[in-house]
């Protein structure tokens, strides 16, 4: 609560600075109006005459523009992550918002008091240090390892896509040259350089839309990863060898730029690489990575970054190698990131993201046949991308389902494509006019890959139904939510006393969600493993099936519920605590989950459950249907014993045919409750017991609280629903 708390004042506290600072820029308006009332304030020069001067520094000006660009970026992050999209893509529309396409339309004279045009150089300059930082971390992200797994099929997909989608961005530069291209730029090197952008594929988003589904596990995934993997070396390679050619003019001009460069690459592979990996196997710890080592690390990357640079083909692809050749251990580059990450991600990113906005200038797109010729080549990209993922993946043997979604992944372009778009832009290749559609192109093709899925999806299940193919019908279906690895194994406990010998005609799902969306690839992954390793082991020990669900989500409990009705379960369990159930924030999401569960639903307090082989059932006049429909499940199980006690002799709908016991208690204490290894209760009950603080509690075994489907809870703490609880006598 305090973090939360901390966090929310910190943030109210940009918004706020972010307001007070829009008041003093718009200062010039009411004192150019002399009816305004708030003129006579700010024409006061006695007053204000320093803050006026103060105003115009070059460091207060820089300051200004990271505490507005900092506030709305995180602001627009928040809002799309609503909405299913990476943050990445508010980052990029915040940007965009700040500059002449909204901010300089609405408000023209702010525009020009934050984002000066002599400010543009330093804004620049930190902005490409947040972009050198960011491409060591995909660099480092990138698991070598995954496409040498499948190394034919990744790079046939990867190189088919790139060289189909070249082709046609190609041909499509030649088609809008004399329409986009700056005067002094040659049809060829414009071309080529459009057909590139129109060839880049974003790893960092394919692998977040690939968690968000949960293929990450799956060996579509994996050979995804491989793809998205052997796309970003090949794109760099290109670029890289691009822009040599187009510095030099001719390709016999580029060659002492290429031979540099297989020098470079040689270096970092054959020396720099060993090194680091003997570095990583002995500062594995962020406890023993000193600052001289950070030194070392920092200073291999700025390094590189400079050679590249200096050879004459970026020094973005000197940060890429540099992370590509840090030591393969996860603890090394996940100490590594963190320390970085941050700082670079957080407050330095967003620079490139208002200083490309400030270059896209949405406005100049004022005509009916420019914003038709955006959206031909807009198609064209998508299509040209598409195209090539499909028949890469049929030449592979891909099923049409997978060939279909590979060819819309391959489409998430986002931040790398603002890169190479800004590369173009630099080197004077294009216009305005092409930048702003380009930029569009990238937004529009990342925004629709995630929804481009769900609808392959939908597409192939409607056609399922139609065809009459199973959809594990009649199956009894359950699923597993957790978050500590430990609570994930004994809630399969419970499953598997549920389920007892209907194993085939039975599933389990296990949900497990990682609540930050801003976490790397590598990270996941291994969260992924580590979380689903004790689950999956008590599985195999009880011989049911199990299927993994794995996800990064910002809304656990909206996701909780969404996977629920996704894949129709009839019981969703739980981990809980009786804390949860008051009406904290903590509390609020079970609360939620329980109010909103189209299924029922059972929250698991554990009191350190070794078995469930002895039940315990209480049975009351209000108790759910769930309560009694799950005792007899369990009572079916011929390892497990349960017993019921009816606190009202009317609530009994026991069927005579299980061999549940019922036992006559005028009193529960812990003498009876020992004899048990779990209570089953009903949420109603529940919230009664904990009303009056029921004293037993303290000594009952671990608890499985049920909840009925569609089951409105009333307010637990209104006195009229407390009158009739049953009163046993309690020790």
């Amino acid at each position: 609560m305090l973090r939360k708390t901390k966090y929310l004042t910190i943030y109210i506290g940009l918004v706020l600075t972010f307001l007070l600072s829009l008041l003093l820029l718009l200062q010039p308006y009411f004192s150019s109006h002399p009816s305004n009332g708030l003129s006579q304030v700010f024409s006061n020069d006695l007053i204000f005459s320093s803050i006026k001067q103060h105003l115009h520094y070059p460091l207060s000006i820089l300051l200004l523009q990271i505490i507005i660009i900092l506030a709305v970026s995180r602001t627009f992050a928040f809002l799309f992550t609503k909405l299913g999209q990476p943050p990445v893509m508010g980052e990029i529309i915040a940007g965009i918002a700040l500059g002449p396409s909204l901010l300089g339309w609405i408000l023209p004279e702010v525009s020009h008091f934050v984002f000066p045009q002599d400010s543009l150089q330093p804004l620049q300059f930190l902005s490409q240090i947040g972009l050198l930082f960011f491409m060591f971390i995909i660099g480092m992200e990138l698991d070598v390892m995954a496409f040498k797994r499948r190394l034919q099929q990744s790079v046939i997909i990867s190189h088919t896509g790139i060289f189909i989608s070249f082709f046609i961005g190609t041909l499509t530069g030649l088609w809008i040259y004399d329409q986009f291209a700056p005067p002094q730029t040659g049809p060829i090197a414009f071309a080529l350089f459009v057909g590139m952008s129109m060839s880049i594929t974003a790893f960092p988003v394919m692998a977040r839309i690939l968690q968000e589904k949960g293929y990450m596990r799956k060996s579509f995934g994996t050979m995804m990863i491989g793809i998205a993997a052997v796309d970003d070396i090949t794109a760099w390679c290109l670029l890289a060898t691009l822009i040599a050619y187009l510095k030099a003019g001719t390709i016999v001009g580029a060659l002492p730029t290429i031979l540099l460069s297989i020098g470079y690459l040689g270096v970092m592979f054959g020396l720099i690489q060993p090194f680091l990996k003997k570095l990583g196997s002995i500062y594995v710890s962020r406890e023993n990575l000193s600052r001289s080592i950070m030194g070392i690390i920092f200073g291999i990357l700025l390094i590189s970054s400079y050679i590249t640079e200096v050879i004459g083909i970026h020094a973005f692809f000197g940060a890429f190698v540099a992370g590509v050749v840090m030591p393969p251990s996860f603890s090394f580059k996940k100490v590594l990131t963190e320390k970085i990450e941050d700082f670079s991600l957080v407050l330095l990113l967003p620079l490139f993201f208002v200083f490309t906005g400030l270059r896209t200038e949405i406005g100049l797109l004022n005509s009916g046949s420019l914003w038709l010729t955006a959206t031909i080549i807009i198609g064209i990209a998508v299509s040209g991308k598409f195209l090539g993922g499909v028949i890469g993946s049929k030449i592979t043997g891909q099923p049409w389902k997978e060939a279909f979604m590979i060819g819309a992944l391959l489409n998430s372009r986002g931040l790398v494509e603002l890169i190479v778009l800004n590369i173009g832009y630099d080197m004077g290749l294009l216009s305005a006019e092409i930048f702003t559609i380009l930029v569009l192109m990238a937004l529009t093709t990342t925004f629709i890959t995630g929804p481009w899925i769900d609808f392959i999806e939908w597409i192939y299940k409607r056609r399922n139904i139609k065809k009459g193919l199973p959809l594990e019908q009649h199956i009894f279906k359950v699923l597993i939510s957790f978050g500590p690895p430990r609570m994930g194994a004994k809630l399969m406990k419970i499953a598997g006393a549920i389920i007892g010998d209907d194993k085939n005609q039975s599933l389990v799902y296990a949900l497990h969600m990682t609540p930050n969306i801003e976490i790397t690839h590598q990270e996941a992954t291994v969260f992924e493993r580590e979380g689903f390793a004790p689950i999956k082991k008590m599985a195999n020990s009880l011989g049911l099936p199990l299927k993994t669900l794995y996800k990064v989500a910002d809304q656990i409990e909206t996701e909780i519920i969404r996977t629920a009705k996704k894949k129709s379960v009839n019981l969703l369990m739980m981990g809980g605590a009786r804390s949860l159930f008051t009406e904290n924030i903590t509390g609020g999401r079970v609360d939620y989950i329980l109010q909103n569960s189209p299924y029922d639903t059972g929250i698991f307090i554990d009191k350190g459950l070794e078995s469930p082989d002895r039940i315990l059932v209480l049975l009351s006049s209000d108790s759910e249907t769930t309560v009694t429909a799950i005792a007899e499940r369990l009572s079916k199980n011929p390892d497990v014993r349960v017993d019921a006690i009816d606190l009202n002799s009317s609530s009994s709908n026991i069927s005579n045919n299980t061999p549940i016991t019922m036992i006559e208690a005028k009193t529960i204490d812990k003498t009876l409750l020992d004899r048990y290894d779990l209570l089953l209760i009903g949420i109603d009950y529940w919230h009664k017991l904990t009303y009056f603080e029921t004293a037993w509690l303290n000594y009952s075994p671990s608890i499985l609280i049920l909840s009925s489907a569609k089951k409105d809870l009333e307010n637990p703490g209104s006195k009229n629903q407390m009158d009739e609880i049953p009163r046993l006598k309690e020790i």
